[in-house]
């Protein structure tokens, strides 16, 4: 069985046929090869001669660049090597120095325990005595100080690194030789987990200077649109960027698989990912399937497992789920399986989406859109990994983006890469980190190298609540408790509850969190396991639940307000005012819903404090004459508003690397700050992301998109895959799909990109 046949049979298929949206093919390229300017080390080269491997040319550019003292960014596809393309310049400089560390730095602790087998593998092959170790909260006590003090090469994750820098008195030996820390899955570090890790980067750096190091920075990284700005900002030193692919690649072919025929669709599209699995099953193409979330995984593999036994083409367990809260060994032994080809296919969250060796899949499903055209391309490249066909099916859902994709096939697979944020200038972060830092080392004016222009007025703030206190070496941490329990790199808020079940913690939420998906009453997933909220205890910090198997979910109701507090930048755009600035949001939860499936079985009131946070945002303020014209038009000019809030959220993550649910909006008839209807859409954590600003700058771009979405869905009144939103809410009242587009259509003709005249007749 083929590619081809699997296609082909699709093609006449009673289900399949009349959801081949589109079919791409991606030609089989070579290899082009590259020797570096100077021959490796004996051991090295010797390595590379036995093992019949040549040099592709980005790994041998990476290694040329390293050699000149260069900070570098891979940004080259899935499976083109970029492991090795960071490891021989690393390897080669432990060669040559035999006091030269190096620290290894990656999102997980299963993707570090992966990558040791590799680093192990090829300083066995070498000779070259690293003692590679993977260091994190995992590791034996006893052996902590063995590695502390042997180990050249030492594997870890960010959170690990948080909690023992403060102890960099028993780290002296590695921290003085310290002379790469190699970043993997780069892209991982943006919004709020991006400003903390920039930040920690700083604090490792300061501490290097303090024992005589400078070390050079390797980070391995999706394709980005900005890489050599992103990893600038995230490590504080500039880079290089090494993007020319000279890896070979077999052919593919990228299918975009729409259910949604006019605009509905009867059951799940999940389920149609189940069945075009079957179908890969029943062709012999290898297939890992991803979903969004941990209850789909299961879901998905069950259905995939009860129609490949209905249409007797396999057994069940030849299907295996996979996820965040299996046990290390046994998600060992489904990637063994895998790996070994006695599994036809799995159904995984984006766990499997990092660099983790399952070796060489036929086929990849994504159900639904990732959320960014990085994820698409990092999960796609999974399969065809050896060079052979493979193929991509992307199974649409109705979010507005899956919609926009299969609608423009050319803009889907011409789409420019997004631009990963790290915003450094969050002062809610930064306080944090100072605190950590002050706990490392006394902090002095000098600091403002490491922690930028805010560094001395947040100083100041902290001294003045007497966190910090001035010795004669500097300021120290004077608090109580130790500044890394109090600072998660995950998050901004310290109110954070823990969620109980039968006295055992299940995780920990937020405040924020905590009120949109843990308020007494509500239904709670976690782990893809359902538990019912009996109590939330605020002043305690503690939410608890029981296990629980009701037929129905819940969906908050919440109020929001904004008060602009300072506009930093404001320009005209048309008749049209866009600004940008500092706000201060309050979210009032005030009820949640009780549905099961679409029907409403009633509404409950809750009795939540109002949650107010200071963050940016963008906003724009319509001229007084467009509310005439939609009144005119028999629109509803409010619902308009609320539309419009709600599509240019959902457009957002097409040029900026984040999730509609990083992001807030509002849209009110009239406004203190404007003095007439606004239109906001705000970052969703307190400080800001970013993202506001971002879409400030591209705000002409956005609106293009935004009204293509919203004029080119099937749908007459307003639906999920375009003004519709899951997260709203108002309960997605009131709406208004003409008066959206007659907003939009006003937004594009105010920025030079006017509709044609034969689009206006299809209004």
């Amino acid at each position: 069985m083929t590619v081809d046949s699997l296609l082909a049979a699709l093609e006449t298929h009673h289900r399949h046929a009349g959801c081949l949206a589109h079919i791409r093919s991606f030609p089989e390229q070579g290899g082009v090869c590259r020797e570096p300017d100077h021959p490796l080390p004996p051991p090295l080269q010797n390595y590379l001669d036995r093992s019949r491997i040549c040099l592709y040319s980005h790994q041998g550019e990476a290694l040329d660049a390293f050699r000149k003292r260069e900070n570098i960014i891979l940004t080259t596809r899935t499976a083109s090597g970029k492991t090795l393309g960071f490891l021989l310049p690393v390897l080669e400089l432990l060669f040559l120095d035999p006091a030269a560390t190096a620290l290894f730095l990656y999102p997980t602790k299963a993707l570090a325990y992966d990558q040791l087998k590799t680093v192990s593998h090829l300083c066995s092959e070498t000779g070259i005595p690293a003692r590679p170790a993977v260091y994190d909260g995992d590791t034996p006590r006893d052996r902590r100080p063995r590695i502390r003090q042997v180990s050249r090469v030492v594997l870890s994750n960010p959170h690990e690194l948080h909690q023992i820098l403060p102890w960099h008195h028993q780290w002296s030996r590695f921290l003085s030789g310290l002379s790469c820390v190699v970043i993997d899955e780069g892209h991982r570090y943006r919004g709020v987990f991006g400003s903390h890790m920039a930040f920690l980067l700083r604090r490792l750096y300061r501490l290097c200077a303090r024992y005589g190091s400078d070390p050079r920075f390797i980070v391995s990284s999706a394709t980005l649109a900005n890489p050599a700005e992103f990893a600038g900002k995230l490590c504080g030193v500039p880079f290089r960027t090494v993007s020319v692919d000279g890896a070979p690649q077999g052919s593919r072919r990228f299918v975009l698989y729409n259910p949604f025929r006019d605009g509905v669709m009867d059951g799940s599209f999940h389920r149609d990912a189940a069945s075009v699995l079957v179908e890969c099953m029943r062709h012999r193409i290898q297939t890992l399937t991803f979903t969004g979330s941990r209850k789909m995984t299961e879901l998905v593999a069950l259905w995939a497992r009860e129609g490949a036994v209905r249409e007797r083409i396999g057994t069940a367990d030849e299907i295996a789920a996979y996820r965040a809260g299996y046990l290390p060994e046994d998600r060992r032994k489904i990637e063994d399986r895998l790996k070994s080809g006695a599994l036809a296919g799995v159904v995984s969250t984006n766990a499997l989406e990092l660099g983790i060796d399952i070796g060489s899949l036929d086929g990849v499903i994504l159900a639904g859109y990732p959320g960014t055209m990085m994820a698409t391309w990092q999960q796609a490249g999974r399969a065809g990994r050896n060079g052979s066909d493979s193929v991509t099916f992307l199974v649409a859902s109705a979010n507005p983006l899956d919609q926009y994709f299969v609608r423009h096939p050319d803009l889907f697979f011409g789409a420019p890469h997004e631009s990963a944020i790290v915003d450094l200038g969050n002062p809610y972060i930064l306080s944090g980190q100072i605190l950590c830092a002050a706990a490392e080392l006394p902090l002095t004016a000098g600091d403002s190298a490491y922690f930028g222009p805010g560094f001395g007025e947040i100083a100041a703030a902290l001294q003045k609540e007497r966190l910090i206190a001035e010795t004669p070496r500097g300021l120290v941490y004077s608090g109580s408790r130790r500044p890394q329990e109090l600072v998660g790199l995950s998050g901004i808020s310290r109110d954070s509850s823990r969620v109980i079940s039968n006295g055992t913690t299940l995780e920990t939420m937020d405040r924020g969190q905590a009120f949109r998906e843990a308020h007494e009453g509500a239904v709670l997933l976690h782990q893809g396991e359902q538990y019912l909220v009996d109590s939330m205890d605020l002043s305690h910090g503690i939410i608890r639940v029981s296990s629980s198997d009701v037929d129905y979910h819940t969906r908050p109701l919440k109020s929001v307000d904004i008060t602009v507090r300072q506009v930093r930048t404001s320009r005209p755009v048309g008749e049209f005012t866009l600004s940008f600035g500092d706000v201060e949001v309050s979210e009032q939860y005030y009820a949640y819903k009780i549905i099961r499936n679409d029907a409403i079985l009633g509404v409950e009131p809750l009795d939540l404090p109002p949650l107010q946070f200071s963050t940016k945002a963008v906003w724009f303020t319509p001229p007084g004459s467009l509310e005439d014209d939609i009144r005119s038009a028999g629109a509803d000019p409010d619902g308009g508003l609320h539309g419009t809030e709600h599509a240019l959220i959902a457009m957002m993550p097409f040029r900026v690397l984040c999730d509609r649910w990083d992001l807030g909006g509002l849209s009110v008839p009239a406004h203190p700050a404007t003095g007439g209807p606004a239109v906001f859409v705000y970052d969703g954590h307190e400080g800001g992301m970013g993202l506001a600003e971002k879409a400030y700058g591209i705000f002409d771009e956005l609106v293009r998109h935004t009204a293509a979405l919203v004029r080119e869905c099937p749908c007459e009144e307003g639906c999920p895959a375009c003004i519709y939103s899951p997260k709203c809410g108002n309960d997605n009242q009131p709406l208004d799909k003409k008066g959206t587009i007659l907003i939009l259509e006003a937004l594009c003709r105010a920025c030079g990109e006017g509709i044609t005249g034969e689009e206006s007749e299809r209004l």
